[in-house]
């Protein structure tokens, strides 16, 4: 756990040689912990500016839109579960997100690509991690955000509990929303790495975090989550293919009033929870 820390953190980085190759896949993997910083340690949030190619964000998003093309409406909020094993370049990045987090891929789920567009400032944030809120894992252990587009304004990703939030500089091209806690910018291909436990593995209250509205344009990112254990991706996988059903009666109002967004690990589903509004959140 000590030189896993150590790696986040920057320190010790040989600057003679600081890309590592990983050959994981077919390809092979680019690391560069040189452009990897900490952002917060309460909680751990660290950023990795340049993650992504533009090539490989514009590939990411022509990949959820040809689902996006078989929605009733492909222009509002919407999620994309991607399958790794689909795409080599999508094996790729995870292999990358792998070597540089840390963490395996065995205890993770497929990515999954969201895109936002305009929305009303008077919606309540998209909050995740708050066990007051609905859709809360205690298993979750860290979370991937790979932004796969620039916004103009708003969609930040918000954690008003760091012990950053009093000390970040905001400037006017910050949201209202952005400059209520310690926020980051969506910039297409970084990528944002934080932890929703502690290292002892008890759950981080302070991770608790939100997506401030997107308020001009829109916003394409990707996100990746890691658990505590091991999970069954096979079963996951045959599971979404083969049923599409709603749970609930109430989920097509849900997805209507965008809880597919805001509450994605109940209304969507994970490892240990088959989502109860997978067909009205158009995700299989």
């Amino acid at each position: 756990m000590g030189s896993y820390r150590k790696e986040l953190r920057m320190k010790n980085v040989d600057d003679q040689n600081p890309i590592k190759e990983l050959h994981s896949s077919s390809h092979p993997t680019r690391v560069d912990p040189s452009r990897v910083i900490q952002l917060s340690w309460k909680p751990r949030v660290f950023l990795y500016r340049g993650f992504l190619s533009h090539e490989e964000c514009n590939h990411l998003i022509s990949l959820a839109q040809r689902n996006l093309e078989n929605s009733s409406n492909p222009h509002t909020t919407s999620g994309t579960p991607l399958r790794i094993e689909q795409d080599d370049i999508v094996v790729r990045i995870e292999d990358r997100i792998s070597g540089w987090t840390f963490l395996p891929k065995e205890n993770s789920e497929p990515v999954q690509i969201m895109h936002y567009v305009h929305e009303d400032t008077r919606e309540r944030l998209d909050y995740y991690g708050d066990k007051a809120r609905l859709g809360f894992d205690e298993s979750l252990m860290a979370t991937v955000v790979l932004y796969l587009s620039n916004v103009s304004h708003g969609g930040e990703t918000l954690f008003r509990k760091s012990e950053s939030k009093n000390s970040q500089p905001k400037e006017d091209t910050w949201s209202e929303c952005g400059r209520t806690g310690y926020a980051v910018k969506p910039l297409k291909g970084n990528a944002l790495l934080f932890f929703n436990v502690q290292p002892n593995t008890a759950p981080d209250e302070n991770s608790s975090n939100a997506r401030c509205p997107v308020l001009q344009g829109g916003k394409w990112c990707a996100t990746k989550y890691f658990y505590l254990r091991a999970i069954d991706r096979t079963k996951i996988l045959l599971k979404s293919d083969s049923e599409c059903t709603d749970e609930e009666d109430s989920c097509p109002e849900w997805a209507a009033r965008g809880e597919c967004n805001r509450n994605p690990m109940y209304m969507i589903g994970t490892p240990d929870y088959y989502g109860s509004c997978r067909k009205s959140c158009k995700v299989c």
